[in-house]
């Protein structure tokens, strides 16, 4: 028998900083900010992979250094998801997810997600292929969300904005929470 390391033992997984819907399946989370939008388009690196250019709404990018058509509009806030059990930003650019979201916020018996009052959204996916993949949406009824949850959301360094400069959201000094946070 091999007492190297302890039965059963498996190598923690660090979850991942953004919530990725790669696989099929039903994603639940609850937002816990308002998203930022802008525009994205991703680059070549010099070491072979790629980085993604995001610029704020009104800003434009310049032709001769992007291809127009590979421009999307974007959506990112942070979620809490509930099986990673761990903060994380989701990014959106699939217009029939924004567009499903947008009508529940503007719906007044769904209204705002966000935050300690407010409800959780599930986004299904089916298919992998770009050409096959479909999404749903639909809100989970409205549930307060822990208070441990809340406290650990005031306490996040997570800087949404920092997604415009290329940089890292979750690198930056604390946020600060806004006063109206939850209600």
């Amino acid at each position: 028998m091999n007492d190297f390391l302890p039965k059963g033992y498996k190598i923690p997984e660090k979850p991942s900083n953004y919530l990725n819907m790669r696989e099929e399946g039903s994603y639940t989370f609850r937002p816990m900010s308002s998203p930022i939008i802008g525009w994205e388009t991703w680059k070549d690196t010099p070491e072979g992979g790629r980085t993604p250019i995001r610029k704020r709404m009104d800003d434009l990018f310049d032709t001769a250094d992007v291809d127009p058509s590979e421009v999307k509009h974007f959506w990112a806030f942070i979620v809490w998801n509930y099986k990673s059990e761990s903060f994380q930003i989701l990014e959106i650019t699939q217009a029939t997810i924004q567009k499903a979201i947008k009508a529940l916020v503007r719906n007044d018996k769904w209204g705002n997600p966000k935050g300690k009052d407010g409800y959780d959204l599930v986004i299904t996916r089916e298919g992998l292929t770009m050409q096959d993949t479909n999404y749903s949406v639909s809100p989970n009824p409205k549930e307060e969300l822990d208070t441990k949850i809340v406290d650990a959301y005031k306490e996040n360094n997570i800087k949404l904005e920092a997604l415009y400069d290329g940089a890292d959201p979750f690198q930056i000094e604390k946020i600060k929470v806004p006063k109206d946070f939850g209600k």
